[in-house]
């Protein structure tokens, strides 16, 4: 599938847009909570990605899955936030329709899933900074220098931001097992 979209064949183009959708839909959503936006976005992310992919390489079979996912990760992080720059990083909310987080090969261990729909549900409670911060981060892997370079920040800014949001994160998390403990309690 791979080669034949380095050669610009459209059924494989086709088949690897279908492919990855949902996993690249996912990524761009915790930086932009607008589905229809995320959508437009991901769109472009895949321009980007056909663009892109004869210059994509894996020499190992073994890791070539992982190391797709890695590269189409940092294709879809990038176009988000090049977008969020584009519109000054104004906070965008919206909700997500429940199919997009089920995936074909997923386990089936629905509470997994559930935890991180929560997670994301409390990520997007944070201030459009210090979420940004944190998603380039913990989820996608960022070191503070390419976080600084692709927001434009300092490196102490991007450590504080993460800092932050970790805290108010934790801070939201205790306080929404604290409500659910009370209620199943009474």
């Amino acid at each position: 599938m791979i080669e034949g979209c380095k050669i610009g064949d459209r059924r494989c183009q086709k088949a690897f847009y279908e492919k990855f959708f949902g996993y690249a839909l996912k990524i761009v959503f915790r930086y932009i909570y607008r589905y229809d936006k995320s959508v437009d976005t991901v769109h472009d992310g895949f321009v980007k990605v056909f663009k892109n992919i004869a210059a994509f390489e894996c020499t190992n079979d073994k890791d070539l899955e992982k190391i797709l996912f890695g590269w189409i990760r940092r294709i879809m992080v990038n176009t988000a936030i090049d977008e969020l720059r584009k519109n000054n990083m104004i906070p965008e909310i919206g909700g997500m329709p429940d199919y997009i987080w089920e995936e074909p090969d997923e386990s089936g261990n629905a509470d997994q899933l559930v935890l991180y729909k929560e997670l994301i549900k409390e990520i997007k409670k944070l201030p459009p900074s210090y979420r940004a911060v944190f998603n380039m981060f913990v989820l996608d892997g960022l070191s503070h220098l390419e976080i600084a370079t692709l927001l434009g920040i300092s490196v102490g800014t991007s450590k504080s931001s993460l800092s932050k949001a970790r805290h108010q994160l934790q801070k939201n998390i205790l306080k929404h097992s604290l409500e659910v403990s009370h209620v199943v309690h009474q």
